[in-house]
């Protein structure tokens, strides 16, 4: 069984050593590296190419969302989940935008840090509970909106709304009614467009956003 590979970024040693005794119980996971702040956890990515880094966001030095596209330019096949103690939703919103998949806090049970890592090794997004929670109220009730300054093409919002709601490429095709090679050059353009690097965060935008309250069915329609 091939383990996921972890490097844990945490400046406090109490922290960073219980983690990765939390982590050795688990046979399909294994700690690579520990590093005590941002700058670190860069030297131990480049070093050891961790499948998921465990990033704390407080850190001395260089801070986790300074880390973060750090490790994304560094090495892109890395996953990385926020573990940290900040619930508000701009600290997310910043976190998910620069390239984490997943974002834990550090009242998270045992259950649910395994569950998050393994979901975030497989390239699936993590959130915890209370934190999903938060983003959807806020969704609900925007501070602010984001807009892009290149806007998206009805197509590509018709394309985005149905990523927003888990559609795959070759789905969405059948929903729009083209082909799936059309959809993947509506997505690409989409993430330059949004400056976003994957569809979670895309999907994320268009929750915030309020896109996908406003998703018809458009089959076929050219």
């Amino acid at each position: 069984m091939k383990k996921v590979r972890i490097l844990i970024a945490e400046d406090e040693n109490v922290v960073r050593e219980g983690l990765a005794a939390i982590l050795s119980f688990a046979q399909d996971l294994e700690v690579v590296g520990l590093a005590e702040d941002g700058i670190r956890a860069v030297e131990l990515v480049k070093k050891n190419k961790p499948d998921v880094v465990l990033l704390d966001l407080a850190m001395p030095r260089q801070d986790g969302l300074t880390t973060i596209p750090l490790i994304v330019d560094l090495a892109p096949n890395s996953r990385i989940l926020v573990l940290t103690s900040f619930a508000e939703g701009d600290m997310v919103y910043q976190a998910i935008k620069a390239g984490a998949l997943g974002y834990m806090l550090k009242d998270a049970t045992r259950e649910q840090l395994l569950q998050g890592i393994r979901d975030v090794a497989a390239g699936r997004a993590a959130i915890h509970p209370s934190v999903a929670v938060k983003m959807i109220q806020e969704i609900n009730n925007p501070s602010k909106v984001l807009y892009t300054a290149d806007p998206l093409t009805p197509r590509e919002l018709d394309t985005l709304r149905l990523i927003a709601r888990g559609l795959s490429n070759q789905e969405i095709a059948l929903e729009l009614g083209v082909h799936e090679r059309t959809i993947a050059k509506y997505v690409s353009s989409i993430l330059n467009k949004l400056h976003v690097a994957n569809r979670t965060q895309a999907a994320l935008y268009a929750l915030r956003e309020g896109l996908t309250s406003m998703a018809k069915n458009k089959n076929h329609r050219k």
